[in-house]
């Protein structure tokens, strides 16, 4: 153990030291003490004089539901001890949410993207998506395009304030391409488009309106030269 506190001879106790400059009188912090007032001659070697010394420890606590990235959580009492007997600190925990690989956060509301076939996307489906509630089962309506979204009303994530507030779950669809036909497949597949030939404009309003759209620039530029 060092020697216990004595007064500063610097400033007497003050923890000030008076500068004269001039005709003026000024008033600064004492260099020797740094405005504490009191030095210790012969400090502890293990806390250097402070009265105490760094130590760390683990704490358990609850994480409350919804609770996102950055996100800080008050501790009460937990920080660092107080200058010459004042009260503790506190502790702050601040999160770091990790990326999820299935769903993306949008406050409470979660993300997911589903694949889905052309056919369950032609004719309509009823296919399974995922939650945080475990597997659920959504309507595909028939003629449904990529990119479509679904929501489901309360299936998110809770809302970190409480009151039962629950976000929403919206799952987008995505029509995947079929790959590695056989010329057989192709050969249906080529039949069946030239039977949507026919009616394009009913089978492919979209596809139909696009080609009028060029067209129309196509004859606009010609006229213009």
């Amino acid at each position: 153990a060092g020697m216990s506190p004595t007064t500063c001879p610097g400033c007497g106790g003050t923890g000030q030291q008076a500068i004269n400059r001039g005709f003026l009188r000024v008033a600064s912090t004492c260099g020797r003490c740094g405005g504490v007032g009191t030095v210790i001659e012969d400090p502890c070697r293990a806390c250097n004089g402070r009265g105490r010394k760094p130590s760390s420890k683990k704490l358990s606590v609850t994480v409350p539901p919804g609770v996102d990235d950055g996100m800080r959580l008050r501790v009460a009492g937990e920080g660092g001890d107080g200058i010459r007997g004042g009260p503790t600190g506190d502790l702050y925990i601040v999160f770091s949410v990790k990326p999820h690989e299935t769903f993306t956060r949008d406050g409470t509301n979660l993300h997911c993207s589903v694949p889905i076939s052309f056919t369950q996307a032609t004719l309509g489906s009823s296919i399974e998506v995922p939650s945080l509630d475990g597997k659920l089962r959504i309507k595909v309506p028939e003629g449904t395009q990529s990119g479509r979204e679904f929501r489901l009303r309360g299936k998110g994530m809770p809302s970190v304030r409480g009151s039962g507030r629950l976000g929403d779950l919206i799952c987008e669809v995505l029509v995947e391409t079929p790959q590695a036909l056989t010329s057989e497949q192709k050969k249906l597949l080529e039949e069946f488009q030239a039977s949507l030939d026919e009616r394009p404009q009913k089978h492919s309003p979209k596809l139909s309106n696009w080609f009028d759209t060029l067209k129309n620039i196509v004859s606009s530029n010609g006229n213009a030269s």
